[in-house]
This record gives C-alpha cells, structure tokens and sequence, in this order.
C-alpha cells in the first residue's frame, strides 16, 4: 500500500472534546515515525478550527483533524476550500462520522490509516451554508443538543445523552413544518425532521439502512406520531435505518430540500447548534477526500 512520505500534517486537536485532554504524545510519535512532519495546533472553539486550516493551509499537504463529530464538521468548508486530504483521529463522544467511514476509534491505528494514504471522496452536507457529515436536524436533537451539559457529556459520554435524552422527551411537543422536496411541498405536525448526509448518527443510529456517505443523496425523516412513547418500540428499526417500515415516520431522498416552521426553530448540526429554520440543506457530492480503510 502507499504510504503518506515527507508529508507536512496539520494537526489540530479540540482540548475540549471528549479524549481531548489525553496526551497526543504517542500520536505524534506514530505519526512522525510515519514519515509525516507534524504541526500541533490545539483548539478549544469549534470557530477556530476553520481559521487555523484557512491561515496554516499553505504549511500543509494533509490536515488531521482530532476531536468528535463537530470538530471534523466544523473543519469540512475550510478543508473543501483548502484541497487537502483530511485524516480523523476519533477524540469525541460518539464518533459517528468514524463509525460511518470503518475506522478503528483506538487514536494510534486511527493514525496508521492516515499513514496508509488511502483516500474516499465523502459528501458534505449544509444547512444555511454550515456543513455536517452525519445529520442535521429540527425538534427533539436540537432540544438535546441544547439541553445537554456538557460536563455531563464528556464525563458519561453515551451515557449522558440517554439521560438528557429522557428529560428531553418528556417534555416534548410537536410543531408544525413545511418541508419542500423537488418542488413539490408539504405541511406536516412533527416531533422531528432530521436531515443525513451519511449513514451513522447519534452514537451508532442509521440514518436510512440503504445511505451511504458518499451517494450523492440526503435521506430526510421525520417522526409523525401521536404518542412520542411509541418511540420505545422503534429504537431496534432506528438501529438498523429500517425505521421508514413505521406508518408514523415520513421519509425521502433528495439533492436538496427546504423546510420552514411557524416559528424559527434552531438546527443541529452532528451535535452543535447552527443556524435555525427556515433552512435549506444541500449536499455536496464527494467534496472532501478523507482517509479511511480499504
């Protein structure tokens, strides 16, 4: 297999996120002992990350990005902009964009497929011109994003969010949407629309069993019901992406689709609040060259 020889890394590392207070020591040294030359640049606002890759671009030939989920999103428009390959080194609480791509989340073999040199052409996604990897959504993750602390989150990790996600639950209500698809648009009262460019989300979920990262397609839902408990039943179809067999969930797969709320409503893009309705979602086929496994 090729190798990654002589390379300049940009390594930018989130301290805030999950894993990130643990030594990159080790990292570094895979890394170097690779053949790549490493620059070390620590982060603790998701913002920063795109001005560091925009400002350092020209002093690298790959940039590696260390952190969860929002930290690799939080990168995606300044590493399309900047041409370069990016590697992951899966540092966060559910990893899912990782999960998507096959890679291990152990941080030195994630560093050895950076040094493989193996690249996958992956789609982005925006809403209102902010990129995600996984999904973005309106109703109760966005109420979870928002709710959740984060102290709670990077002590309990996965645990966290199922207990954020309890409290969130019970106080959830439905609101009414309008989602427009190719045209044609359509009202509906709904606890959530979510909206994936890839096929993992919120710790291991599938988006829809037939998505694929690099498809060429977003894959939006959004759950129709009476009884939001009846969520309990269909936590194994959510699992799997089959949840689009359920009578009470809405699904479709579109380029690009616009959806507007009676009232402004925020987004959530892979776990961080961006933007808020009405929001225009867009995918952006095969944008970002990242390493992965064969």
């Amino acid at each position: 297999m090729d190798r990654v020889n002589k390379k300049r890394a940009l390594f930018l590392v989130n301290t805030r996120a999950r894993r990130g207070q643990e030594s990159i020591g080790p990292i570094m040294a895979r890394l170097q002992a690779g053949g790549l030359s490493v620059t070390v640049e620590p982060f603790d606002a998701l913002p920063e990350i795109a001005r560091d890759i925009l400002r350092l671009r020209d002093r690298a030939d790959l940039i590696v990005v260390g952190g969860g989920d929002g930290s690799v999103s939080s990168a995606a428009l300044a590493v399309m902009e900047s041409k370069l390959p990016m590697g992951i080194i899966p540092m966060g609480t559910a990893n899912d964009l990782a999960r998507t791509l096959g890679m291990p989340l152990d941080l030195l073999e994630a560093a050895d497929v950076i040094l493989r040199g193996k690249t996958r052409p992956v789609d982005v996604g925006t809403v209102n011109g902010h990129a995600f990897f996984n999904v973005a959504s309106i109703g109760l993750s966005s109420d979870l994003a928002q709710g959740l602390d984060p102290a709670l989150k990077k002590r309990f990790g996965r645990l966290g969010y199922a207990v954020a996600a309890l409290q969130v639950l019970a106080k959830a209500r439905p609101f009414n949407a309008r989602i427009v698809e190719k045209g044609r648009s359509i009202r509906v009262k709904t606890y959530q629309i979510a909206v994936g460019n890839g096929r993992h989300y919120g710790g291991g979920n599938v988006v829809e069993e037939n998505a694929e990262i690099d498809d060429g397609h977003l894959d939006l839902y959004s759950l129709e019901m009476t009884n939001l408990w009846k969520l309990a039943l269909m936590l194994r179809s959510f699992r799997s992406g089959t949840h689009g067999a359920w009578e009470e969930v809405r699904t479709a797969r579109c380029v690009e689709f616009e959806i507007e709320t009676d009232r402004p409503m925020p987004v959530n893009a892979d776990g961080e609040i961006v933007t808020s309705t009405p929001a225009h979602f867009q995918v952006h086929p095969r944008a970002v060259p990242v390493f992965a496994p064969d």
